[in-house]
């Protein structure tokens, strides 16, 4: 299991999101019943709120209790900022709450916060129960349209993928797990399942580049070791088999894909208006992989110093770190 916050998100702690929320509600029963101790006791309620939060955003009653807590301070700008912040890891536009400038955020918001998580749950079992046929349909035709650079968001949409990869198969779900890796290529476990998808369908190339990317993003795993094995023992009699691992070129189309999909959302510079943000860079690639870099764009920086490597361009190697870096402190979530 991954070590540190990426980890945590991956595995939301639900006991400690528990312990946490109950002892919001301890101090908030406090607030109530001490009115000396209000603004004290009611300061250790957000704070132990948040903390819930910031274990497992998976519960919705984590929420709830900290929305609660903002009404009951009448913190309008935290409440706003805490919608928007559950809008972000539904994978809806954040921007949609700015419509609501104006309204008395204070007296509708908890409605509102009640409303987005009833009509779309958190919890992956209830929303794959929930889903007929036409509403697979419309998840399916929306998911590219969607900014899942959330962490949280890519997390809950993994687990939602996952579900249906039970019941609608490799042809509804590959391609939704690659928009979920263009957002968040540090996800193993998404890439593990991506590689034994391939591996079914006898499209060994893809398999070996995703257990390839799980392996090197989790070293510890040794899952593309152990398909090379598969690979060269023929099952049936035992005898080794000849295979070799995808030529540079099948590589580089694999990740020009995986590129195409992370930069989907970015703006392109034309390369002769493209400032050079890095002195040192003496080619166009390093060119553009400095400009990824300087706006975040870590997605689409990593993919593309990915295929540099691949190519023996081993100055890349200082890029690639450099968005593994900014991918993991994209994880460093601060509840509102």
């Amino acid at each position: 299991m991954r070590e540190g916050l990426a980890g945590r998100l991956q595995h939301p702690r639900r006991s400690l999101g528990d312990r946490h929320r109950s002892q919001a509600l301890k101090f908030l029963r406090l607030a109530d019943a001490d009115p000396d101790r209000v603004s004290a006791n009611t300061g250790w309620a957000e704070q132990n709120a948040r903390q819930a939060l910031l274990h497992d955003f998976t519960h919705p009653e984590n929420w709830r209790t900290l929305a609660k807590i903002k009404v009951s301070i009448s913190d309008e700008v935290g409440l706003r900022a805490l919608i928007s912040d559950l809008f972000s890891v539904l994978g809806r536009d954040p921007e949609q709450v700015k419509q609501l400038e104006g309204v008395p955020i204070l007296d509708v918001g908890t409605e509102l916060l009640e409303a987005a998580l009833n009509r779309d749950h958190l919890d992956p079992d209830i929303w794959h129960q929930s889903m007929d046929e036409s509403m697979v349909e419309e998840f399916c035709s929306r998911f590219e349209e969607l900014d899942l650079s959330d962490p949280r968001c890519n997390v809950l949409f993994g687990r939602r993928v996952e579900r249906l990869w039970n019941s609608e198969g490799d042809d509804v779900c590959i391609p939704l797990a690659r928009i979920l890796l263009s957002n968040r290529p540090q996800n193993f476990e998404m890439w593990i399942e991506l590689a034994r998808a391939h591996e079914r369908r006898k499209s060994f190339d893809e398999a070996w580049f995703c257990y390839d990317q799980a392996q090197t993003t989790a070293p510890h795993l040794d899952i593309r070791d152990q398909f090379r094995e598969r690979m060269e023992v023929q099952m049936e009699t035992g005898k080794r088999l000849p295979w070799k691992q995808p030529s540079i070129g099948v590589r580089d189309q694999f990740l020009v894909k995986m590129q195409k999909l992370s930069s989907r959302f970015v703006q392109p510079i034309a390369i002769e208006t493209q400032p050079t943000v890095d002195e040192n860079a003496s080619n166009i690639d390093e060119i553009e992989l400095s400009r990824l870099l300087s706006s975040g764009e870590f997605s689409t920086a990593f993919f593309l110093s990915r295929r540099l490597l691949t190519r023996g361009e081993e100055w890349a190697e200082s890029y690639l770190q450099r968005a593994q870096k900014g991918l993991d402190s994209e994880d460093d979530i601060q509840i509102p």
